[in-house]
């Protein structure tokens, strides 16, 4: 282990944002905890594809980009507000288009 300066842009709980010395262009840090339910996440789809039920893999899977585009979507926020360069084009959405669950689906 090492302590080095890193440049925080933010540091909400379970979605920062920070730059590493070296590094052009900020980070998102996933928490082992959610680092671990990202996994389950796509063990998840991978189950029901392996099942056979693909109606239930792909709820699974919408599931796990809603939580993957919502990072991308504060990641991109935080750099905008700061003023930063993306490494990406600006205003990325989600191709297909998110479903929408009722929080009863979730």
């Amino acid at each position: 282990m090492r302590n080095e300066t890193v440049e925080i842009y933010s540091d909400q709980s379970n979605y920062a944002i920070m730059r590493h010395p070296g590094r052009n262009f900020p980070g998102s840090l996933i928490q082992g905890d959610s680092l671990t339910s990202l996994c389950h996440a796509a063990d998840a789809v991978r189950r029901e594809i392996d099942r056979g039920d693909l109606e239930e893999a792909k709820a699974e899977l919408e599931m796990l980009r809603e939580l993957l585009w919502f990072r991308l979507q504060h990641y991109e926020t935080v750099l905008v507000e700061h003023a930063c360069e993306l490494p990406f084009p600006l205003g990325l959405q989600p191709e297909p288009p998110l479903e929408v669950f009722d929080e009863e689906d979730k």
